[in-house]
């Protein structure tokens, strides 16, 4: 079959199974089964797909077309310019967690050696951003997932950053020794048990529970980690957490005896990142 048809059967699957984007995503498959870019999909529409490319195509619009997002079918994303490796077992790093990135950077970059930690790390996005971007700086990334850490660590290496780098298996910052770090970043779970339908039926299916849902209310992750945090930084040290739709003003009621409180919103306006000052 030939590319151009190959991708316009892919497009007609995608949408009869209501996947949002449908080109998008036949073409994201596609050039992950050729190895190619996009240009390359415009150039040749006449190119003829071999048997195996062809069955490896079918094969990964049927994955998506089950809900599965296309990231853990192609076993990468892209986060503040780096190629990340992602599996079922992270989070699927997100466009507005960047803003986490630029809040922290504002606040650690007039420190000579600020020691950061990331609390939850996930693929480690969060932490290989701020280890690339801060040279100078002391990074740490912690997660309870074992598996989440391979993922981290892998990341590192792939990015030559595990140097730059200690990871750990934690709860939060259980343990952590008091009046430590510079800042504390974290982009914890917020969707509430209670709710599941406020999470996108990809997220709730395919991605890890213990990374998108957070008890009853949401709120448990955030209400273990502040005073946690609080102890574990340095005086005028800065707690910096992304949050979800609608808890701007129960995580900031969580902060509002600390010293400083910021609010900065994603680019539709909406509260993403809180930082708190010890």
């Amino acid at each position: 079959m030939q590319l151009k048809q190959a991708l316009t059967a892919a497009i007609d699957t995608l949408t009869a199974n209501a996947v949002g984007s449908p080109r998008m995503n036949a073409e994201t498959l596609l050039m992950f089964v050729l190895h190619s870019d996009r240009a390359y999909l415009y150039a040749h529409p006449e190119y003829e797909l071999t048997a195996d490319e062809q069955a490896r195509y079918d094969e990964a619009v049927a994955e998506r077309s089950t809900g599965k997002p296309a990231q853990y079918i192609t076993g990468h994303q892209e986060f503040w310019g780096m190629d990340l490796i992602v599996s079922p077992a992270v989070l699927i790093p997100r466009p507005e967690t960047e803003h986490v990135i630029e809040t922290v950077l504002e606040l650690a970059r007039t420190k000579q050696a600020p020691r950061i930690v990331d609390v939850g790390t996930g693929s480690g996005c969060i932490a290989l951003a701020l280890a690339a971007e801060l040279p100078w700086a002391r990074v740490e990334a912690v997660d309870i997932s074992p598996a989440a850490l391979e993922v981290a660590r892998a990341n590192a290496a792939r990015l030559q950053l595990d140097h730059r780098i200690i990871f750990q298996q934690r709860d939060l910052l259980a343990g952590a020794p008091a009046a430590t770090y510079d800042v504390v970043v974290s982009n914890p779970p917020y969707v509430p048990e209670s709710e599941p339908e406020k999470a996108q039926r990809e997220v709730r299916e395919f991605e890890p529970k213990v990374a998108v849902f957070a008890g009853e209310s949401g709120l448990e992750v955030y209400r273990r980690l502040v005073p946690q945090a609080h102890e574990a930084l340095k005086p005028g040290g800065w707690l910096v957490v992304e949050i979800g739709y609608s808890i701007e003003r129960a995580v900031h009621e969580l902060v509002k005896d600390w010293a400083e409180v910021r609010i900065t919103p994603d680019l539709q306006g909406i509260p993403r990142v809180v930082a708190a000052r010890r």
